[in-house]
């Protein structure tokens, strides 16, 4: 029997009830000293309280984070399940699929409503960047004579050692296979910067984003946990990397890869953290909060690892395939601003209206925080759907190591829709 590609899930009755994320905020500035867990509890916090959804309901926490950026690291879905106010009996699990993990995690959610396990499902990406340690695995042993080696693991962890490339080597690989150009690229990050700036100025992206203050979480018979941020500042409120980039200013920025990219027009480097709750539509209808979207489906795909950053691309076709429908259908693509010439071979390969794509910006403006992106986007497209009335929305991204994930969500608010 001949195999498809990838792993396509079609859904039957999963919702996105609600969500909520943390500002982005530059790596080495205002969230910089706190623990991806805590980031992530306030998120979720914030998404109970906006939902009005109670946290007892939950049957599973979906939790993930790429890099070991606490020493209680390991506790990271458990401790975000607890100090959220999540049952002590409800079992939590840390999923790690690189850049594609939030929307992971929104799909293993729908399997576990799928398949009877849970009505709800608690979906929290969290990412310090700054936290990335710097880090020695050979010395357990003991150090020899010249032999002592650390090593930043957030540089490190860009290098795919099977393709002897870096992340930003494999954006230049798309340029030079799709003909994609500095300038090119330097416009596509413009129109990033520029549509994050208009989205924040009209309150878009403020609609999903709850305030960070300095806070603890208690939680009774154990530690309290919490997040500190500056004295001089009351509250974090709003992305910070957004800023008036004209096409002229980024063109003044010198490559990074020796090619197209640039630190200007690839994802900025950020901290932050996102929280989605995922239900069957049972809970959704007992619960009287009418969902955000419906969750039609997903897909995971592999591709060479060189080129990783096309990934979107044969996920997008699989899932259409997949649920039948055309690129034509898709009203909303949010796809992974990874890079800006990696973003841009998606486009071009598919043949996207570029007017759909990133229409409140994307990565390059707004920052990647590895784990909390997937998750960010899904709520993102949702949202923007209610908002312009289109029907279906995608999210997509790329994943180093060579993969790519995409999730189709339906409107409920639209008339075409159900």
């Amino acid at each position: 029997m001949a195999r498809k590609q990838g792993v396509f899930t079609k859904y039957d009755d999963v919702w996105l009830l609600d969500g909520v994320r943390t500002p982005f905020v530059d790596y080495n500035h205002a969230l910089g000293q706190a623990s991806p867990i805590d980031l992530g509890i306030k998120a979720a916090r914030e998404a109970f309280a906006r939902s009005g959804v109670p946290a007892a309901d939950v049957g599973h926490v979906f939790a993930g984070s790429m890099a070991q950026a606490s020493f209680d690291a390991y506790m990271l879905p458990r401790h975000i399940g607890l100090y959220s106010g999540v049952p002590l009996e409800v079992p939590a699990t840390l999923t790690q699929r690189v850049c594609g993990t939030g929307m992971e995690l929104v799909l293993r959610a729908g399997d576990a409503i799928e398949l009877g396990q849970i009505e709800l499902g608690l979906c929290v990406g969290a990412e310090s960047m700054t936290r990335n340690p710097v880090a020695a695995y050979t010395h357990r042993g003991g150090f020899r004579m010249g032999q002592i080696e650390f090593k930043d693991f957030l540089w490190e962890a860009l290098l795919d050692p099977a393709a002897s490339v870096t992340m930003g080597d494999t954006a230049e690989n798309l340029a030079k296979q799709y003909k994609i150009s500095r300038q090119e690229v330097d416009r596509f990050a413009a129109e990033s910067f520029a549509c994050a700036l208009a989205a924040q100025q009209d309150g878009f992206l403020a609609g999903e984003i709850a305030p960070v203050k300095t806070e603890t979480f208690e939680l009774a018979g154990y530690n309290p946990r919490g997040i500190r941020i500056p004295s001089k500042l009351a509250q974090v409120d709003q992305d910070t990397h957004p800023r008036p980039s004209p096409i002229e200013q980024l063109a003044q920025i010198k490559p990074a890869f020796g090619g197209v990219q640039t630190g200007g027009n690839s994802s900025a480097i950020v901290d932050g953290a996102a929280a989605a709750l995922v239900a069957s539509g049972a809970y959704a209808k007992s619960s009287g909060r009418r969902p955000l979207a419906r969750v039609v489906g997903g897909v995971a795909i592999g591709v060479p690892p060189e080129i990783m950053g096309i990934g979107p691309a044969p996920a997008i076709r699989r899932l259409l395939e997949g649920v039948g429908l055309k690129l034509d259908d898709i009203d909303r693509f949010e796809i992974n601003e990874a890079f800006g010439a990696q973003c841009l071979a998606v486009i071009r390969e598919l043949g996207i209206d570029r007017g759909k794509v990133n229409v409140n910006g994307g990565a390059i403006a707004i920052g990647h925080p590895l784990a909390a992106t997937g998750v960010r986007l899904t709520l993102t497209v949702a949202r923007e759907l209610a908002r312009s009335g289109g029907r279906y929305g995608i999210a997509s991204a790329c994943i180093g190591g060579g993969q790519g994930i995409a999730v189709l969500v339906e409107n409920v608010d639209s008339n075409k829709g159900n």
